[in-house]
């Protein structure tokens, strides 16, 4: 019976993985994706900073790794879950890099791309709140847990861009990791079976995060101009 080791797991906990094709097998497959596409966010942001190859790979690798490693430090979650998977680490990297040499090409792929971030703030938000919950954590603290694992690389990646953190000025993004945590907190409160539980949570917060895309859905802002001095 294979059995698969999951990075997010406390302790290096090891799950069986009883059938394909379930929950339990598509999540890791995903969660690759997630990061490779958000190392390949973080490099494109890194060059149109004109980074050299160095910042490259390192605002690549903060992107993709940074939210689960800030997660990790503040629930006391060690290891710290890339540093125990090195590949994971080579895929970052490897993507990071790799950027540079494909980025001309990139903009045809820009609804993929939007896809696989969709696809990756999901993941990353259950996993995050998941993370939580097996280390004992209240409900409340669950929920930013999964919206910490799930922005908090792109405002890392941002602010050392020297730019305004994108989920802070416009779209719905944040908004979504928070929506997914709740739906998943809830769902699994009504006793909805886990596997049924992750694979609707993906299929509200896929559809939602594209949904806002589509419409350009926004939070209302604050402007405030008056000076205090």
């Amino acid at each position: 019976m294979p059995v698969l080791a999951f990075p997010w797991s406390p302790s290096g906990a090891v799950v069986t993985a009883l059938a394909p094709l379930t929950t339990v097998d598509i999540l890791p497959g995903i969660y690759l994706i997630a990061i490779a596409a958000e190392a390949i966010s973080g490099a494109l942001a890194a060059g149109r900073r004109q980074m050299d190859i160095f910042g490259v790979a390192v605002i690549a690798f903060v992107t993709a790794l940074g939210g689960g490693t800030l997660r990790d430090v503040i629930l006391g979650n060690f290891p710290v879950g890339w540093t125990q998977h090195p590949e994971y680490v080579a895929l970052v990297l490897g993507a990071g890099l790799l950027t540079p040499l494909v980025a001309r090409h990139l903009h045809h792929l820009k609804h993929l791309f939007l896809s696989l971030d969709a696809l990756g703030l999901v993941a990353f938000s259950l996993i995050g709140c998941s993370i939580a919950q097996k280390l004992g954590y209240s409900p409340l603290i669950a929920v930013m847990a999964g919206m910490l694992t799930g922005i908090s690389g792109g405002v890392i990646r941002d602010v050392l861009c020297n730019q305004v953190p994108v989920v802070f000025r416009r779209e719905l993004y944040a908004s979504v990791s928070l929506a997914v945590c709740l739906l998943f907190l809830a769902l699994q409160a009504l006793g909805l079976e886990r596997n049924g539980n992750v694979l609707l949570c993906f299929a509200a917060g896929f559809s939602f995060r594209m949904l806002a895309l589509h419409r350009a859905w926004r939070l209302p802002t604050f402007s405030y101009a008056q000076r205090w001095e």
